[in-house]
């Protein structure tokens, strides 16, 4: 951590009251990771969770922090890290501070709570429609978070359209930009439907899932805001990690529409878009095969 960003971190922490010149506190261990570096901090008799990185991110460490706090606040039983402290600026001395939360193993009913308590979290609403208080943060992606009072108009204007303009900038074709312009125009026939806004991690896999010493599943790295709750199944299928008995304890206590299983492609799409974008790759390819299963 760096000596700019390490004075921030203290100043934090004294207006807190959690350290003084006596007890300074200290990195107990650095790790870098994909975007974000984290580090281990002992302040008398409490480890805290910092994470910072040098990107220059507009309002991410305080996007975050914000997620975490609305998901907190739906007071389901899933566990969130309480926010200890957030700044943005400057970017040098940017970072978010977090309670430590110490992995634990998985009992044998894990992914039913998960399931079951994620449904729970879903029944959180939004009477400003779907939007969030605050833009916020998919990966290193910024998420628009307009209030609409439409989901297929949020879902195109604020997701997927934005992903489609940033990968035309990253060279997608203009056959497959014409084919994703195609999917838009139509989107109201897959997704429409008067469901109320949910709750949503927003970025929800397997990485982004912890369990505690007690065996409680933990939410972290939220992309949060208010949108239809089949999006948040998005990502769970992407890359896999989440079992069958996920899925029908979620479904037992909130069952979603019949279809549902057709029309996640869809919100899976915003995510492989985001990633060609974030990482280029084969993602368009997959991407495309998604958009063509839909418009041909």
């Amino acid at each position: 951590m760096k000596a700019a960003r390490e004075r921030a971190v203290h100043a934090a922490l004294e207006a807190l009251g959690l350290v003084d010149a006596k007890t300074p506190g200290r990195v107990i261990a650095t790790v870098a990771g994909g975007i974000n570096k984290t580090a281990r901090i002992e302040v008398r008799d409490r480890v805290l969770f910092a994470k910072w990185n040098d990107r220059g991110l507009a309002g991410h460490f305080t996007a975050e922090a914000a997620g975490l706090d609305a998901l907190r606040a739906a007071r389901c039983g899933l566990r969130v890290p309480a926010v200890i402290a957030a700044r943005d600026e400057p970017a040098n001395e940017a970072f978010l501070l977090l309670e430590i939360i110490e992995p634990g193993e998985r009992p044998a009913d894990f992914d039913e709570t998960l399931g079951r308590e994620l449904a729970r979290m879903h029944r959180t609403s939004s009477r400003q429609g779907f939007g969030f208080e605050r833009d916020t943060y998919c990966g290193a992606t910024l998420q628009r978070n307009e209030w609409y009072t439409d989901w297929v108009d949020f879902f195109r204007d604020e997701r997927l359209a934005r992903q489609v303009q940033l990968a035309r900038r990253r060279g997608m074709s203009r056959v497959d930009a014409a084919l994703c312009d195609r999917l838009l125009a139509r989107l109201d026939e897959w997704i429409a439907d008067d469901e109320p806004p949910a709750l949503l991690h927003g970025d929800l896999w397997s990485g982004n899932l912890m369990c505690d010493a007690t065996g409680t599943p933990v939410l972290v790295d939220p992309a949060a805001y208010f949108g239809h709750r089949e999006a948040e199944f998005g990502m769970t299928a992407l890359f896999g990690g989440f079992s069958r008995r996920m899925y029908d304890a979620y479904h037992e206590q909130y069952p979603l529409r019949p279809g549902w299983q057709e029309r996640v492609d869809l919100y899976t799409l915003y995510h492989v878009l985001n990633h060609f974008n974030l990482f280029g790759g084969a993602y368009l390819r997959e991407a495309m095969v998604i958009v063509r299963r839909f418009v041909g």
